[in-house]
């Protein structure tokens, strides 16, 4: 895969950064505190401290900051490299000891699965996986469903809008992005990823405009609908590497 885009300079704080990812399930019901008002407010307002609160009550992603944090000697659950690690996946998400992935995932979600569910993701866990998005949507979702609100249509489809995309912006109307990207899909009981497609989704509007200046050509991260960074092309090269790992362990267990 090919990507350019230019360098980015700027960047937001790592709770900011965890609000703008967390926020698109979080305003459907999906998972997250019953309060998707204050996290958006938190989010365009800077205001740290009350999504730091806010945080942990994501019992799905928060763990895994934990963990992250944890592993790398690093204090802060929010440090924005953390939850780069978690959402994207980074140097520090590889770091994470095999072992302690497992205490984390065995420790959450085995007494919520039957036995049959619990052995085909203690399989994938003991086969590479990594605490990163893709593996809790590709391996964990699937198996235990942790989003709220019952059934949110077929399963693949819930996936692709659960997983954290790449996308070329191609225009610009309003808070609206038009973005070229690939979807997940099912063929011969494989989950494998399209060819490049146009869709429209919301983008964050704060002081600095539309993701701090979004233009056309710019690559960004989308979450249920909504795009919530620019990406570097470094960035975008390394989400496209943890998916494409996150497939290939989810299709040997599928």
């Amino acid at each position: 895969m090919t990507i350019h885009a230019e360098p980015i300079t700027a960047a937001v704080s790592g709770p900011i950064l965890f609000a703008r990812y967390a926020y698109p399930p979080n305003r459907l019901g999906l998972c997250g505190p019953d309060d998707a008002p204050a996290l958006i407010g938190s989010a365009l307002d800077g205001a740290a401290r009350e999504v730091r609160s806010l945080a942990l009550g994501f019992e799905g992603a928060y763990p895994y900051l934990r963990l992250i944090a944890d592993e790398n000697g690093i204090a802060d659950p929010l440090d924005r490299r953390v939850v780069e690690a978690y959402w994207l996946g980074n140097e520090l998400t590889r770091r994470v000891g095999a072992r302690a992935l497992h205490r984390n995932v065995d420790d959450r979600f085995r007494r919520r699965m039957d036995r049959g569910a619990w052995r085909w993701l203690e399989a994938a866990v003991g086969g590479g996986a990594w605490p990163v998005h893709a593996f809790h949507v590709l391996e964990v979702y699937p198996r235990i469903g942790l989003m709220r609100g019952g059934d949110h249509g077929p399963i693949v489809e819930a996936m692709d809008a659960c997983r954290i995309r790449w996308g070329r912006v191609l225009a610009l109307n309003g808070d609206r992005l038009e973005v070229e990207a690939r979807a997940l899909g099912l063929e011969d009981g494989r989950l494998v990823l399209s060819a490049p497609r146009v869709e429209a989704v919301r983008g964050w509007v704060g002081a600095g405009g539309l993701l701090g200046g979004v233009a056309a050509g710019d690559l960004v991260s989308l979450h249920w609908g909504w795009a919530c960074d620019r990406l570097t092309a470094a960035q975008a090269l390394a989400l496209a590497g943890w998916t494409r790992q996150a497939l290939a362990a989810a299709n040997q267990t599928i």
